[in-house]
């Protein structure tokens, strides 16, 4: 039989599964990036404030508007939004795994724009903000000085000014986020 060839023989099967492992290794640098799974919905965000206005109002004169014009998005799968008593509004539009994310957050827009005419004249005059937005951490880093040369707030700053806009410049990047 196949397998007491394997068995009488461990060197054999020591080779065989080490050449298994030894071409698989070689195969990962060289498969595309269209193979790696989407990890997460794209996602679009649209935010406003309305100021002095409480969560009714919100919901009546800004949150309604928007949702009715940026219902039936192409590839949305559906949609979840928040009024607040400070006036604040947002709208969290998700899309299927395939939909690309900038084209999305493209079509997002230009329905936000076709509303702004029924939008209060305060609410148009602070601007209604449309951003990719992803639903979970992909990455984290932490950055630090070797000799405590730097304190935590000149490093946080040094961050925000120059490695965050560098990473939302990268392809596929929703957001990034400071902590600290």
């Amino acid at each position: 039989m196949f397998v007491d060839t394997f068995i009488r023989r461990p060197i054999l099967a020591s080779v065989f599964a080490a050449v298994i492992v030894l071409a698989g290794a070689i195969s990962i640098p060289v498969l595309p990036i269209a193979q790696y799974p989407q990890l997460a919905a794209p996602q679009v965000n649209v935010s406003t404030f309305y100021t002095g206005a409480s969560a009714a109002v919100v919901e009546t004169a800004v949150t309604q508007p928007l949702e009715q014009a940026i219902n039936c998005v192409q590839g949305m799968t559906y949609m979840t939004s928040t009024s607040a008593n400070d006036g604040s509004c947002t709208i969290t539009v998700t899309f299927e795994v395939t939909r690309d994310p900038d084209l999305a957050a493209v079509d997002v827009q230009n329905r936000v724009n076709q509303a702004s005419g029924r939008l209060p004249p305060e609410v148009k005059a602070v601007g209604v903000t449309v951003s990719k937005s992803s639903s979970g951490f992909v990455f984290g880093a932490a950055i630090y000085s070797d000799n405590g040369q730097y304190d935590p707030l000149f490093m946080s700053n040094y961050a925000d000014v120059y490695i965050r806009d560098a990473l939302k410049r990268v392809n596929g990047v929703a957001d990034a986020t400071i902590f600290g």
